[in-house]
């Protein structure tokens, strides 16, 4: 399987063997002008990768200061040199310092008296809510009452797809586990979510995931609810659903929707700064070694990557394994 754990396969040479293009007859000193031509490759190959320009232009500028200067006299010596400088970056990128558990933070609200809150959020046909769904899956399976709240009161045909999801979990954790809370269409999703949280509070639930409309990045009255949806409830976490597969694209969407949520929720309530909090990354098993836009993401936002979704069944969600990130971005 191409799980998240898969080792891919190392091509012949590795990505370090355009290294070789310097020539180390005699004990070398590295300048910037021998690198010049290397670090274009990297760049190539970086971006083939779906990593983002200007991440790729970043990262070449940190192997630059760490070789420039210093002296070897083998390909191998400058080789793990390179290759060791830009691993530590890729894994301080891909690590960033705020820290997502959501196990101990449901936790925590519960021993508060109150429910976890979650809003997914992120451009139309992401898997919004099969993911949404994947998530509650591994909540029940934590044993966990979750309920699942239809704010996509927008598009025609969101809330009964999240029926659908809330039944057949329903079958596989019986004794109102979960629960979806709907309200139709036309509503609006901030007061429809502020009942919700209320309604899971009186019931005990223990956690509230909230659907909302898939939109553009650019639509400012769809980005305008979504922020007053986020300043009014205060969720615990805001996750930005986005996919695996587009490198710069993704990249584009997450900052305009991170910078709308800023900009907007100065307007929604005084003081509260919306912002994304975590991100989901969905199609990860399609994607090969191409897993730039992990990268992107977190370098964009500062924010982690909590979930990855790796299939289409309900248990295909893992955490971000960082090594394999890493070693797929150097191969």
């Amino acid at each position: 399987s191409s799980g998240i754990n898969a080792e891919w396969p190392l091509r012949p040479g590795g990505m370090f063997s355009f290294l070789k293009n310097i020539n180390l007859s005699t004990q070398q000193t590295i300048t910037s002008e021998y690198l010049e031509p290397v670090l274009d490759k990297l760049k190539e190959h970086l971006t083939s990768k779906n990593v983002a320009s200007e991440i790729s232009e970043q990262l070449c500028s940190s192997l630059e200061s760490s070789l420039v200067g210093k002296s070897y006299s083998t390909f191998t010596g400058l080789s793990a040199t390179a290759k060791s400088a830009l691993s530590e970056s890729l894994t301080k990128i891909l690590s960033p310092k705020r820290r997502v558990n959501v196990l101990r933070d449901v936790m925590d609200a519960k021993s508060k008296g109150r429910p976890y809150v979650i809003t997914f959020c992120g451009v139309n046909g992401v898997g919004k809510s099969t993911n949404l769904a994947k998530v509650c899956f591994w909540l029940l399976d934590n044993g966990y009452r979750v309920l699942v709240v239809g704010g996509d009161t927008f598009r025609a045909g969101a809330v009964e797809q999240l029926r659908t999801h809330v039944t057949r979990l329903s079958v596989l954790y019986p004794n109102e586990q979960v629960q979806l809370y709907e309200r139709g269409y036309g509503k609006d999703p901030a007061g429809l979510a502020y009942e919700a949280i209320k309604y899971a509070r009186e019931r005990r639930y223990d956690v509230v995931l909230v659907d909302t409309a898939g939109r553009m990045q650019d639509n400012e009255p769809l980005m305008r609810a979504l922020s007053k949806l986020v300043a009014l409830n205060k969720p615990d976490l805001t996750l930005f659903v986005g996919e695996a597969l587009v490198g710069n694209e993704a990249v584009d969407q997450l900052v305009k929707f991170n910078q709308s949520l800023i900009d907007n929720s100065h307007s929604a309530e005084a003081g509260t700064k919306s912002v994304i909090d975590g991100i989901l990354l969905t199609k990860f098993d399609c994607i090969d070694d191409k897993v730039g836009a992990a990268i992107s993401m977190t370098y964009i936002t500062g924010q982690p990557i909590v979930f990855v979704g790796t299939g289409q069944q309900y248990p295909d969600l893992k955490s971000l394994n960082v090594k394999s990130v890493v070693s797929a971005l150097l191969r």
